[in-house]
């Protein structure tokens, strides 16, 4: 993100040092904020983060010669002018959870705070897309949702934005507390609750626990999305109304104030027809499958409680695309002539997400001797229950009409093994050694889905794929 040179800077020295209670040695102003030094662009803030692998201190002069407008820091670095544009703390994190707290603070905004076992990222980046038509939009980037993403995306909020949404993820209990709080989130969206991380928790109900947290931060009279349809609704609606919190149910039973009638799927998008309370609501989403039209339903109730355009919200969700890793559509020509779909899935993945690329790989019409194949890496983080849960994907492969299944990794070696005969592609230790055997069985009106979790690097695949792809190949 970097300002147009003709608006007021993102932070001046002396608003950074008045937030943080630090002590400047220069005047400079940022238009940004970056804790990497890769990513530091002309006029941005770097700051100088120390983390177990490494300190971020060693990479201030370069940064600042890299043209970064300024640095907050614990210490002035060696190699660095004694009046070189910085501004020093006693520490960096809790420096930048100052600056974090006073960009919250100076922001007349409606802050939207989303977590959930699944589509938090697809649901944050719909809420930018269709609160973007009502006024100045700021939203987390890619997945920053964790104890430095989050404080990193409310630095980076303008002063005058109107809406924010921020993205807030966990994997143990206790850790989406001070996040909340942190954020102060008027309407809290929790988009469901399954088994993941479950080597972290006893059993789906502590996650659920874990997921109510975000309510810690909510002030009272504030709102709780929450997904009716989820059999852990009455347990988070608890726990939003203890807190004082408006409760708004989207699903697709009665009781529901976002409630899905229908919907047509199709390979490339979804069409959705709704009530929003007494108001009946058809849109498309520019993105395919049935998560989507759940999701976007917590969308809609969130526009509606922000007090944003619906109307406008909804149609903007038509321009709407899977962010990369999640579901983007590629078209691959093959050296040899013709081309074939991939599905780049490849971010992360849990039992319910599997499921859903598997529904949308059906929705998908292979051309001519084309097949559809999975190629799936490893769930990571699933506990005792890991080979169960892998193998427990057959049938739904099955029910979707794949044709062929690729697996990587230990716990995908229990799912290859419960695969009938005619489905089994190949099994291999890890991406990188099933990449080649992959690339290898490709042909021309495949529909080829990559998906595993983060760890898996199932993008190792992606990349092997795409570079079958000739030069002048559309994208």
């Amino acid at each position: 993100m970097t300002l147009a040179a003709d608006l007021a800077p993102l932070w001046t020295a002396e608003d950074i040092a008045a937030a943080t209670g630090g002590r400047k040695l220069a005047d400079f102003h940022v238009a940004n904020v970056v804790f990497d030094s890769r990513q530091v662009q002309t006029g941005d803030l770097f700051v100088a983060l120390k983390g177990a692998q490494a300190d971020g201190h060693n990479h201030v002069a370069g940064a600042l010669a890299r043209g970064a407008g300024g640095a907050l820091v614990a210490r002035v670095p060696d190699g660095v002018a004694p009046d070189a544009p910085l501004v020093v703390v006693g520490e960096t994190m809790a420096g930048l959870e100052d600056l974090a707290r006073a960009a919250r603070a100076r922001a007349d905004v409606v802050a939207i705070g989303v977590t959930g076992s699944v589509g938090k990222t697809g649901t944050k980046e719909a809420l930018k897309v269709a609160l973007g038509p009502s006024g100045p939009t700021h939203a987390s980037v890619g997945s920053f949702n964790n104890h430095v993403g989050v404080p990193l995306t409310l630095a980076r909020m303008p002063a005058a934005t109107r809406f924010g949404v921020f993205e807030m993820g966990m994997n143990h209990a206790g850790e989406l507390t001070p996040l909340s709080r942190l954020v102060r989130p008027h309407i809290a969206i929790v988009t469901t609750v399954e088994p993941a991380h479950m080597a972290f928790f006893e059993s789906v109900e502590a996650i659920a626990d874990a997921k109510a947290e975000i309510f810690a931060g909510v002030p009272a009279g504030g709102a709780a999305v929450l997904n009716r349809d989820n059999r852990h609704f009455e347990r988070l609606s608890a726990a939003a109304r203890a807190r004082g919190l408006h409760v708004v149910g989207f699903g697709t039973g009665e009781g529901c104030h976002v409630r899905l009638l229908d919907l047509v799927l199709k390979p490339d998008l979804t069409v959705v027809d709704a009530m929003v309370g007494s108001r009946p609501l058809t849109y498309k989403i520019g993105a395919p499958g049935r998560h989507w039209a759940m999701n976007s339903l917590a969308v809609m109730a969130a526009v509606e409680l922000a007090g944003a355009d619906i109307s406008l919200g909804a149609l903007a969700l038509a321009d709407m695309a899977p962010p990369a890793g999640r579901g983007r559509r590629l078209t691959v020509t093959l050296p040899k002539g013709g081309s074939f779909t991939l599905v780049d899935e490849s971010y992360n993945a849990s039992p319910a997400s599997m499921r859903a690329a598997f529904a949308n790989l059906a929705l998908s019409s292979p051309g001519p001797r084309g097949r559809r194949i999975a190629v799936l890496g490893d769930m990571r983080e699933l506990g005792e229950a890991a080979d169960a849960l892998h193998a427990g994907l057959a049938p739904d492969l099955v029910a979707a009409g794949v044709d062929l299944v690729f697996t990587c990794g230990p716990h995908m070696r229990a799912l290859y093994d419960a695969l009938p005969d005619a489905l089994k592609g190949h099994h291999a230790p890890d991406s990188k050694a099933l990449a080649t055997c992959v690339s290898g069985a490709v042909r021309q009106a495949d529909v080829v889905v990559v998906k595993g979790s983060l760890g898996s690097y199932m993008a190792a695949i992606i990349d092997t794929l795409l570079r079958l792809d000739s030069a002048d190949s559309p994208r």
